[in-house]
């Protein structure tokens, strides 16, 4: 009698290895839309994984437009640039989509400080200047490139990046990323201006400097 060859544990092992190997729709940077679109309802109540579908009756044409990036940004901060965001909490018709956009003007000299994106890989195309962009990787290895007008440059999902106006005037960049809001963690801000903050002895044993160095960094954060 012949046996079942499903029934086998290399078989039930080699079915199992598969489906681990299979591209799943939860390892995508955003869940694909499930309708034509989903234009987020920023004003519900209730509290999901992204935002509620505003009722299709009341979507307009305004709800998938956004002039935000049209403008210059005020870069008269201490890091010298300044991000304007259109993802979904500023363009509410990009909810499911997958999608968002981001414009950063520099000063001269200005740089958008080391910070992660969480959710979404990152795209830059440098619109005017000369912008060194950068990122390292899990195993400390740097990348870096200097770019101008009409060049782009990648930065894998989730790893520490930056971007630098190495040029004689200002610079323009757009950023693009696969998620609607793909979130930003702030090198310098995370660890010297959160709320509450770090413990300066976590800080002054992992810089390997005094208190008086870290309270410096922290003052200058407003923390």
């Amino acid at each position: 009698m012949m046996k079942n060859p499903s029934a086998s544990p290399f078989y039930m092992m080699s079915c199992l290895v598969m489906l681990l190997l299979l591209p799943l729709p939860s390892l995508y940077a955003d869940p694909d839309p499930l309708q034509d679109f989903c234009v987020a309802d920023l004003s519900a109540s209730t509290s999901v994984n992204g935002f509620l579908c505003k009722s299709a009756s009341k979507v307009s044409s305004d709800n998938f437009f956004f002039d935000g990036l049209s403008k210059e940004g005020n870069t008269s901060n201490i890091f010298g640039s300044t991000v304007t965001a259109a993802n979904v909490l500023s363009f509410p018709g990009l909810n499911t989509l997958g999608s968002s956009i981001n414009r950063v003007d520099f000063a001269i000299g200005g740089v958008n400080p080391p910070h992660s994106h969480p959710r979404s890989t990152e795209t830059d195309l440098v619109i005017s200047g000369q912008v060194l962009v950068g990122f390292v990787t899990t195993g400390n290895v740097y990348f870096s490139k200097v770019l101008t007008a009409g060049q782009i440059f990648v930065i894998p999902r989730g790893l520490v990046h930056f971007q630098k106006n190495v040029g004689p005037g200002k610079a323009l960049i757009f950023t693009t990323f696969n998620s609607q809001l793909p979130g930003a963690a702030v090198v310098p801000l995370n660890l010297f201006a959160s709320t509450p903050s770090i413990p300066n002895d976590v800080l002054t044993k992992t810089f390997q400097v005094g208190d008086d160095v870290v309270n410096s960094i922290k003052s200058k954060f407003g923390s």
